[in-house]
């Protein structure tokens, strides 16, 4: 297919071969080896400028340890723009290693790395001190020619996280990160991605707000005294727009019904009904759920992104074809007709993970790269409207 390839990266021409002789261009060890060409330095534009004008940047969701991001290109065929990356915050030497990898690999395959950030001990712990030690370590990554998006607390409208259910500590926090990455690291953007609000507020989990807190009222957004479906999903938790460069959310197709494992195809314009609080079907009616593209996306201004997405395929089940599961989904999320519907999408990544999934207790391979005939197909059915990573490497100025 077409290839776009919008590079935030600058690459900066650097002139290997001045005004000596010939002999003076060939390596001391072979006088018909010439010696390869330097990679160009790199350096970050402004987060305002990592925006496509159309379209939208390819993204992955990788197992670092187990795939590669080199490995994963070379399968795709393409660097991806965008590679997503966890990491508990604040974080330890072992978490700081871990996002310099991730940055270094980024580099070296792709172009954007899409840094989540997960407050794992609660909102309490990200301390001053934590933010400064992150604001220092974007501003290196970003120098190093690597722009980062931060997605801070991600589905913090979910109740299974512990920093969920708690809107006015998760602002403060939201804000306090934002204030500081917009000023240290300028080569960096903050997201902010709740979980989408089909079967919300998700009763049951162990941080879920108890009734007559003050985090239960500033959720109950119609006033009836209980959290229903009927309450916003997303407005007590967004930040302000002066907070947020980018907003996302998660979309998977998990089955058709809870409980899910069993390998159904999924609806036919699913993926736009849920971005848009239109959903009702086989998984029940969502139409209670406002349209998170028209407010945040439209009506915000907002570039929006899908920091996750896949179809669930259960090995260990019968049912539908693989490769017809996934097909019907990226079909829907990558139609020919996305950009003219949809202009404010501006980034989709794959979640392309192999394992084992709580929810039903059992594996799940969303990939599309594991096999070669699901390969070729998503291959070869990747729009022209996508941006990919830049074809060359660069090396981080000053080096």
């Amino acid at each position: 297919m077409k290839e776009s390839s919008l590079v935030a990266v600058v690459f900066v021409a650097a002139l290997a071969l001045g005004g000596g002789t010939l002999a003076a261009q060939i390596t001391s060890q072979s006088d018909e080896e010439v010696q390869a060409a330097p990679l160009p330095s790199c350096t970050v534009l402004d987060r305002s400028e990592l925006v496509p004008g159309t379209g939208a940047l390819y993204g992955v969701n990788l197992d670092w340890e187990d795939k590669p991001l080199a490995d994963y290109a070379d399968r795709l065929g393409h660097r991806p723009a965008v590679s997503v990356s966890f990491t508990g915050f604040p974080y330890d030497e072992r978490g700081h290693d871990h996002l310099r990898m991730a940055a270094d690999q980024v580099r070296a395959h792709g172009r954007m790395l899409l840094l989540t950030l997960e407050p794992e001990d609660g909102l309490a712990e990200v301390t001053d001190d934590a933010v400064r030690q992150l604001t220092t370590d974007l501003a290196a990554i970003n120098d190093s020619g690597v722009p980062v998006v931060v997605r801070f607390a991600h589905e913090m409208n979910g109740s299974w996280y512990a920093w969920g259910h708690q809107p006015t500590a998760y602002v403060e926090a939201y804000r306090r990160v934002a204030d500081a990455v917009h000023e240290q690291a300028p080569g960096s953007a903050m997201m902010w991605a709740p979980n989408y609000g089909g079967g919300y507020p998700f009763a049951g989990g162990q941080h879920e707000a108890e009734p007559g807190s003050a985090d239960f009222a500033a959720l109950d957004t119609d006033g009836d005294g209980a959290l229903t479906m009927a309450d916003d999903p997303y407005a007590p938790y967004y930040p302000g727009d002066d907070a947020v460069d980018w907003v996302g959310m998660s979309l998977y197709h998990w089955g058709d019904q809870h409980p899910w494992g069993e390998n159904e195809l999924p609806e036919p314009g699913k993926f736009a009904a849920q971005l848009t609080g239109a959903y009702a079907g086989a998984g029940g009616d969502d139409r209670a759920v406002p349209d998170f593209y028209a407010e945040y996306g439209q009506r915000r201004g907002k570039p929006v992104g899908i920091p996750e997405t896949a179809a669930l395929y259960n090995p260990a089940a019968g049912g539908a074809d693989e490769l017809a599961i996934k097909q019907a989904w990226w079909g829907q999320v990558f139609d020919e007709s996305m950009p003219e519907d949809f202009p404010q999408l501006k980034m989709i990544s794959w979640f392309e993970w192999d394992k084992h999934e709580v929810e039903i207790d059992g594996p799940v391979d969303w990939t599309t790269t594991n096999t070669a005939a699901v390969r070729d197909a998503f291959t070869a059915d990747l729009p022209d409207w996508l941006h990919w990573g830049p074809e060359e490497s660069c090396t981080p100025a000053g080096s």
